[in-house]
């Protein structure tokens, strides 16, 4: 197609802000698109506004005495910023993530608009919070989003299907366009043995490693629970578990007896050793509406037992690269100790997860359909 000039709009980067798998998605979207078309990034962060990778970044710093707030703040800056950028040349699609800058899709409704739902406040959080303020208000927002944006996108048909009986998004309205995935990023020629020495682990015992936000979502307290079973039967398995979050102190108390060394946050450098080091990267989302860390797993050639849930349950071809368990301790047990059980199997599902990568999740093709998707919107 010809080139556009294509603004985005989200709450997180990989170069400033960043916060989780938004970062890296809307990042490596943008910076692909940018081969062709100029690219310009409206998001937040204490730095100042540079070109990378052909992309413009503008960076707000909004401030707010709650998530919300705070977001309305951050939209009416970008829009400031969005508007002075507009001025040179204008604008042919405007492009936003999620439901942080939805008060700027407000104020731009006008224009030739597409909302991507990465995920939802239904999703990350269910019925926990159905009565709290801030969901109700968020999810609000989401409705409103979906329904004055030109064009939706879902990073899944399941995240589709979510958001379209959630929000009453038509199905014409709606398309379906994945994340991808960098593999070379997240490939690494390390010792394995070097890097489980430095965490106190024999070089030959199985590493199970499991990286993300220490949320209800993700099921950590599903997995910490599953490691007793897995404990009995393998004495000698290690856990690893990176990231932090609000149920960090509850899993610790949980793991007490446990051979689990909670790392939180680390580096990416070390997240790439531990990745290549490990012997099985665990997922036990209870609602994943992509789940990059799949990705970044098969991209290691990592064996991945996952919960049969979103994303993971759309992408993992059961006992071709990966396994798939329920949202059950016990059924997480048993995908962990039948990898663990079977190291020649594991590494077969890793590699086979790493040739689908290559077939389905780089960028350069799923930035193509993400161009089909601005096509109908211009047109």
């Amino acid at each position: 197609m010809e080139s556009l000039s294509v603004a985005f709009f989200c709450w997180e980067s990989m170069y400033a802000e960043r916060v989780g798998g938004l970062a890296n998605a809307a990042t490596n979207l943008a910076e692909t698109l940018a081969k062709d078309h100029e690219v310009h990034f409206f998001t937040r962060g204490w730095v100042q506004d540079q070109v990378i990778n052909d992309v413009s970044y503008h960076y707000c710093r909004p401030q707010g005495n709650n998530t919300v707030q705070y977001c309305e703040d951050m939209s009416n800056q970008m829009v400031e910023q969005f508007c002075q950028a507009d001025q040179k040349k204008r604008f042919d699609i405007l492009h936003f993530h999620d439901w942080h800058p939805i008060q700027a899709l407000h104020r731009l409704k006008d224009r030739e608009t597409i909302l991507t739902f990465h995920s939802t406040e239904f999703g990350r959080n269910g019925n926990q919070y159905g009565d709290w303020w801030e969901y109700r208000e968020i999810s609000g927002k989401e409705w409103y989003g979906g329904l004055i944006a030109k064009r939706v996108t879902a990073v899944s048909t399941v995240m589709k299907n979510e958001v379209m009986r959630l929000y009453n998004i038509p199905d014409w309205k709606c398309d379906v366009v994945p994340n991808g995935i960098v593999p070379r990023q997240y490939h690494a020629n390390i010792d394995p043995g070097e890097v489980k020495q430095r965490y106190g682990i024999h070089p030959y015992a199985p590493l199970i490693l499991f990286i993300g936000r220490l949320v209800y979502q993700k099921g950590p307290d599903l997995f910490i629970d599953a490691l007793r079973t897995v404990c009995r039967d393998r004495w000698d398995a290690k856990v690893i578990v990176a990231g932090d979050g609000g149920m960090r102190q509850f899993l610790q108390e949980r793991a007490r007896d446990l051979p689990v060394n909670f790392v939180g946050y680390i580096p990416d450098s070390e997240y790439i050793r531990l990745l290549n080091a490990c012997d099985l990267v665990v997922i036990p989302s209870r609602n994943e509406p992509f789940g990059l860390v799949l990705l970044e797993a098969w991209s290691a050639e990592k064996p991945v037992v996952a919960c049969d849930v979103g994303g993971l349950s759309e992408n993992i071809d059961a006992f071709v690269n990966g396994i798939k368990v329920q949202t059950d301790p016990g059924s997480l047990a048993w995908g962990i100790n039948t990898l663990i059980g079977d190291p020649t199997n594991a590494e077969v599902l890793g590699r086979r997860g790493r040739a689908k990568v290559d077939r389905q999740f780089l960028w350069s093709p799923i930035a193509n359909r993400m161009e089909g998707t601005y096509s109908q919107v211009c047109s």
